[in-house]
């Protein structure tokens, strides 16, 4: 297994945290939460040749209650995931959730999982609370993940509107709202503060690669960013490709991104049709050199840990 897969867009369903959103009644925006144990991720991972599962967990994420609420539930989080890391080091890695929008109880919650935990980096929600990620209350967190150059990885989750009654969000919404808080965060000058940074963006990137020279439009709203800034920008994403190996996606992601940015995604065990992606994916026709950058070569620059 040495030479398979990085999966960086792998979840986990912690059995506390399951209990939790069941009790609240709460859900991936409407998308039921599926079965979830470290035996059913490790056989996935077996029969899709996935080498280790960078895991995560999914929206609505962690800030499900105020103060420290919120922040015990982001602990006990990361507190089970990093155990299973410390189990199978070669297995599983792990993006760290924090609370926001508690924005001192994420800077905690940061250093203790950066620190203490080893953690691989820290998944933020796409909006925390309506507020997107360009939104300056962030600020404090950007620069302390930037003086530790992190890599982020930045989870669609139910926009603030609804989009479309009675249709659940990871079909249309997340997308939406990923897109949304990259433009958003390159608009407001994230990526020109905070040079370090390394940040993922789920599914392709949403719409982001097929519409990007449309978003250079972004700078005549902010006067101190250039619209080469922006595309500049932009292509500093890294994107996974879960959900997103079709035929119709992959010519704009390849087309767009940087091809040393663009990483393999599963959305285990979200994603039911995964086999049918993986499956467009191996046979999208690209070079070898490519489709081991994709495989497993772009996330070992991400994860040098993993090349030991």
């Amino acid at each position: 297994m040495t030479a398979g897969r990085i999966d960086t867009h792998q979840h986990v369903i912690p059995p506390s945290y399951r209990r939790l959103l069941d009790d609240r009644g709460l859900t991936a925006g409407g998308w039921p939460t599926p079965r979830w144990s470290p035996d059913e991720a490790l056989a996935l991972m077996d029969s899709s040749d996935i080498a280790t599962g960078i895991l995560s967990v999914s929206s609505p994420g962690v800030h499900l209650d105020a103060g420290a609420g919120g922040r015990a539930i982001a602990r006990a989080v990361n507190t089970y995931t990093a155990e299973l890391v410390k189990n199978r080091p070669d297995r599983f890695g792990h993006f760290a959730s924090v609370p926001l929008p508690d924005i001192d109880g994420a800077l905690e919650e940061a250093a203790h999982a950066l620190d203490e935990l080893g953690a691989d980096g820290i998944v933020l929600m796409s909006n925390a609370d309506g507020k997107y990620l360009g939104d300056p209350i962030f600020e404090p967190l950007w620069e302390e993940l930037d003086s530790r150059a992190a890599v982020v990885f930045i989870h669609p989750t139910s926009p603030p509107m609804e989009m479309l009654t009675g249709m659940p969000s990871p079909i249309l919404d997340f997308p939406f709202d990923t897109t949304r808080t990259a433009v958003h965060m390159v608009a407001k000058g994230v990526f020109r503060r905070h040079k370090r940074i390394r940040v993922i963006l789920s599914h392709g990137g949403g719409f982001l690669p097929y519409a990007a020279y449309r978003f250079v439009g972004a700078a005549q709203f902010n006067p101190e960013i250039a619209p080469e800034e922006i595309f500049e920008d932009l292509r500093r994403f890294y994107f996974d490709t879960a959900l997103s190996s079709t035929p119709v996606s992959m010519p704009s992601l390849l087309a767009f991104a940087d091809p040393t940015h663009i990483t393999y995604g599963s959305d285990f065990p979200f994603a039911p049709s995964s086999r049918l992606f993986d499956a467009m994916l191996e046979t999208y026709p690209m070079s070898d050199e490519q489709r081991f950058a994709i495989d497993r070569g772009n996330a070992l620059a991400l994860f040098p840990r993993l090349t030991k």
